[in-house]
């Protein structure tokens, strides 16, 4: 596991107030696309049901399925999707398990990478507030220092995109995510001097990366109908190739992808066309199964964390 040199305490905020932060040597990401070197994921093991109707659109519409849960269905595809990251290189570490942090599988929300550390989020459904405990252990631990700490409001990591690098897209919905979070957190990378759009995007689509994924340098998996048009503009001022992704597929996660950089991409095995598009383009596409993962509202890359990334 590679470190960086910390003090025997790692410190709660290495952030800098008014900027200038250094970025770390040995940790940290600049895009979402950069070669994925180390990515945090959450325990599949506690992984289970739980009253999310409130937060999840996605979840109040699969609950009731033609398909349903089956936790040994779960573990395998789970395994189906380690396997495609140890194939792709990528080292693989995972939260603490707690029996009573059932939605801890999806470790995109408790926390959020940066070129200057890991930031610990605020969780909006009190179910699920306890998932900062396990992160902060997890970095802790690991000897990854925190850049900071979200105060302001409720915020999910699902909502910070780096789009490239000194580029970022902030989502925010006024519940899971919400407008006075969103600014805490880019006033604090505005001050490193990087370009912060934002985005509120309507609490059905829950985060910004079920609508927008960045998949390769200057390419984003889009969904066309759900994203905002100032977004789409944004992005296409910033010469980003767009690759549509149709409603139906995006309220299944099928936009919800990780890049594993160097052209390959993890997506759900239901996500037909846009893997179709992805390997006309000359990407190599890892395509587990996932529906036990988006039946109950979170995709891919909800489910991981990156922690290394090559610089963009």
């Amino acid at each position: 596991m590679p470190k960086d040199k910390a003090p025997q305490t790692v410190p709660l905020q290495a952030r800098k107030p008014g900027g200038g932060t250094k970025p770390l040597e040995n940790w940290g990401i600049d895009s979402e696309y950069g070669v994925l070197r180390d990515v945090l994921l959450g325990p599949i093991e506690t992984f289970g049901h739980m009253d999310n109707a409130a937060f999840s659109s996605i979840y109040r519409e699969t609950a009731v399925l033609e398909r349903p849960w089956d936790q040994q269905a779960a573990m395998r595809q789970y395994r189906e999707m380690c396997d495609a990251y140890r194939e792709a290189g990528v080292t693989i570490h995972t939260l603490p398990a707690d029996d009573h942090l059932k939605y801890g599988l999806y470790a995109r929300d408790s926390s959020f990478m940066t070129p200057w550390g890991a930031v610990i989020t605020q969780m909006a459904n009190p179910r699920r507030r306890g998932e900062y405990a396990a992160a902060l252990r997890f970095y802790l631990e690991a000897e990854i220092p925190i850049y900071d700490m979200v105060s302001a409001g409720n915020f999910e990591g699902g909502d910070f995109h780096i789009v490239e690098p000194g580029a970022v897209l902030i989502g925010y919905t006024g519940l899971r995510c919400e407008e006075v979070s969103a600014r805490q957190i880019g006033a604090w990378v505005e001050q490193e001097g990087w370009d912060v759009h934002y985005a509120y995007i309507d609490p059905y689509y829950v985060h910004i990366d079920l609508m927008v994924c960045m998949i390769a340098p200057k390419c984003a998996a889009v969904c066309i109908e759900t994203t905002p048009e100032h977004v789409i503009d944004w992005l296409k001022s910033r010469k980003i190739e767009l690759i549509p992704v149709g409603f139906k597929d995006t309220m299944a996660l099928g936009c919800n992808v990780m890049s594993l950089g160097d052209e390959r991409v993890l997506a759900p095995a239901a996500s037909k066309d846009l893997i179709a598009r992805l390997r006309a383009n000359g990407f190599k596409v890892y395509d587990p199964e996932a529906d036990m993962f988006t039946m109950m509202g979170g995709g891919l890359h909800c489910m991981a964390q990156s922690l290394r990334r090559d610089t963009g």
